[in-house]
């Protein structure tokens, strides 16, 4: 099981395992990791789930398709270079140990 760290807000880490196949979304909501609204689910139609991928992991990710992109031109926080949708990041072995940093907002 990958082990994701979530760097939040505040700058504490929570630190959850979550099955292969599963998306940082989903392994947010089901641990309470705070500042991950998810308000569509994951269905990819709100950007409520956005983060910033570790550098050390963010070349390890498939490219967002054209609908994360256009997302996230529309989100709350700064988009950086490392922004992605959580619920657009399934699990594979080789991102055992992904760093999440959860933004400051959502909306």
């Amino acid at each position: 099981m990958p082990t994701i760290h979530f760097v939040l807000k505040d700058g504490n880490t929570r630190s959850v395992d979550a099955p292969i196949g599963q998306s940082v979304m989903e392994a947010a909501i089901l641990n309470n990791v705070r500042g991950i609204d998810a308000e569509c689910g994951g269905c990819a139609s709100c950007a409520t789930c956005h983060v910033y991928v570790d550098p050390a992991y963010f070349e390890r990710l498939p490219e967002p398709d054209d609908m994360e992109r256009e997302l996230l031109e529309g989100v709350a926080a700064e988009r950086r270079p490392t922004s992605r949708l959580s619920c657009q990041i399934a699990l594979v072995a080789e991102l055992d140990g992904l760093v999440i940093h959860v933004p400051a907002t959502q909306a």
